[in-house]
C-alpha cells in the first residue's frame, strides 16, 4: 500500500494542467502499489475556490490551506506547509514545472527524504517504486528506486496525459499556516513580472507553432499568422531565442519549456537534441525546413522540405481558406 499525496499548482485562481498530470502519475502509483492518493492546494485567498475543481478527480482528502501569506509564491513559505501535510503520505508528487523543480527540493530537504526528478514513467519493481529518468537531453533513460521511507518525485507533464475526472466528491480538510523558518523572514516578494498574452500558454497548449534561428528578424511574421490560424501558443528553439529573434520564455528545449501538445509544427529548426528533448512526446509533429538532412525530419510525422519564407505563407493561406 502507498498512500500518494499530490501537491497541486495554481495560476490566477486556477488549477494548472500540470497537476492533472501529477494526478494521473498518483492514480498509476496506486495501481501498482495499491493505496489512495489525496491533493494538497495551497495559496492566498480564493484558493478553496481553486481547489473545488479538482473535488471529483478520486482524491481521498482535498487538503487546502488558504491563508494571506501564500498569496505570492515563496518557496520558502510554501516548503514548510507541503512537509508538514506530508506526515502519513508514503510519496509526494507534483509536476516538473518551475513551481514543481523549486518547491519539491526543499520539501525533501524537510523532510530528509530522497528525491527523483523529471520522471517520465512510474513502474514497480518487487513491491518497490520504480522510477523511469530521462538522461542526456532525452538520448538515455535510467532506473532508479528511492530508499527512504518518505519518496519525493516530480514529474514531466508531457509523460503523463491530464487526468479526467472520476466522479464524486472529495472531502475538504482545512489545514493551518505553517510558521516558515528563518530564511523565509530574509526573502521578500517585489513583484512578478509576467508576459500576457491571449495566446494558449505554451506549456499548457494544444497546438504549438514553433521557429527557428532561419526566421531571423522575420520570425513573428512568419510565425503569427500561422499562429493565429491554427489557435496555436508560439514557441522557438534556443538558438532563436539566443540571437533575438524571440523572448527567452518562448524557448522549448532541454533548458526551456517541455511540451507535449496535440500538433507541434517547426519551423526552420534543424532538430538539436536539447530542442528535441522538449517536443519529442507531441502527438503530431510538422517540420519544414529546406535541408532535407535535418534531424528533425527524423522524428517528424510529416515533414515538407521547402523556403520557409515561400511555404508557410502558402499553408496559412491554404488553412485560412479551408475555414471560411
Amino acid at each position: 500500500m502507498s498512500e500518494v499525496l499530490v501537491v497541486a499548482e495554481l495560476s490566477d485562481g486556477s488549477v494548472r494542467k500540470t497537476t492533472h498530470s501529477a494526478i494521473h502519475a498518483a492514480r498509476r502509483v496506486n495501481e501498482l502499489l495499491g493505496g489512495t492518493f489525496s491533493i494538497l492546494v495551497l495559496g492566498g485567498p480564493g484558493t478553496k475556490a481553486a481547489a473545488s475543481q479538482l473535488a471529483a478527480y478520486g482524491a481521498a482528502r482535498l487538503l487546502v490551506c488558504e491563508d494571506a501569506s501564500l498569496t505570492n509564491y515563496l518557496a520558502e513559505r510554501y516548503a514548510p506547509v507541503v512537509a508538514t501535510a506530508s506526515k502519513g503520505f508514503d510519496v509526494i508528487i507534483a509536476a516538473a514545472s518551475s513551481y514543481g523543480k523549486d518547491l519539491l527540493p526543499r520539501v525533501a530537504g524537510r523532510l530528509d527524504a530522497a528525491y527523483a526528478a523529471d520522471c517520465s514513467e512510474v513502474l514497480a519493481d518487487a513491491g518497490q517504486l520504480l522510477l523511469k529518468r530521462p538522461m542526456f537531453a532525452g538520448n538515455a533513460y535510467g532506473f532508479c528506486s528511492l530508499g527512504t521511507p518518505q519518496q519525493v518525485v516530480s514529474v514531466r507533464q508531457s509523460e503523463f496525459e491530464a487526468a479526467e475526472a472520476s466522479g464524486g466528491a472529495s472531502p475538504i480538510t482545512d489545514l493551518p499556516i505553517v510558521a516558515p523558518g528563518a530564511a523565509a523572514q530574509r526573502i521578500e516578494f517585489v513583484s512578478l513580472d509576467q508576459v500576457k498574452s491571449e495566446r494558449p500558454e505554451l506549456a499548457e497548449a494544444r497546438v504549438v507553432v514553433s521557429g527557428g534561428r532561419a526566421l531571423k528578424e522575420q520570425f513573428f511574421q512568419v510565425i503569427e499568422p500561422l499562429a493565429d490560424v491554427l489557435g496555436a501558443a508560439i514557441g522557438a528553439s534556443r538558438a532563436a531565442c539566443d540571437a533575438g529573434y524571440a523572448p527567452g520564455d518562448f524557448q522549448v528545449g532541454q533548458t526551456g519549456k517541455v511540451v507535449a501538445p496535440e500538433l507541434y509544427v517547426a519551423i526552420g529548426i534543424s532538430g538539436a537534441i536539447q530542442h528535441i528533448a522538449g517536443m519529442k512526446s507531441s502527438r503530431v509533429i510538422v517540420a519544414i525546413n529546406k535541408d532535407p538532412e535535418a534531424p528533425i525530419f527524423q522524428i517528424a510525422d510529416y515533414g515538407l522540405v521547402a523556403d520557409l519564407f515561400q511555404a508557410v505563407p502558402d499553408l496559412v493561406k491554404a488553412l485560412a481558406a479551408r475555414k471560411r
